[in-house]
């Protein structure tokens, strides 16, 4: 999780920079851009984690 975790949020402020440097948007979109996908990408995180821990529990009980 934590590498899937850091690739989705390494691509979301990639994203976020290249569309503002593509469209030559300025800096403060750049930045709204990346943290808009910083939350996209932290919802994907958050339903990858419940749909993972859903099939196959973190704790077990014993």
């Amino acid at each position: 999780m934590v590498l899937v975790g850091t690739e989705v949020f390494g691509v979301a402020i990639a994203a976020g920079w290249a569309i503002a440097g593509l469209f030559e948007l300025g800096d403060l979109i750049g930045y709204v851009l990346m943290g808009a996908f910083s939350l996209l990408a932290l919802w994907i995180m958050v339903n990858l984690w419940q749909r993972a821990t859903s099939i196959e529990p973190i704790r077990t009980r014993r």
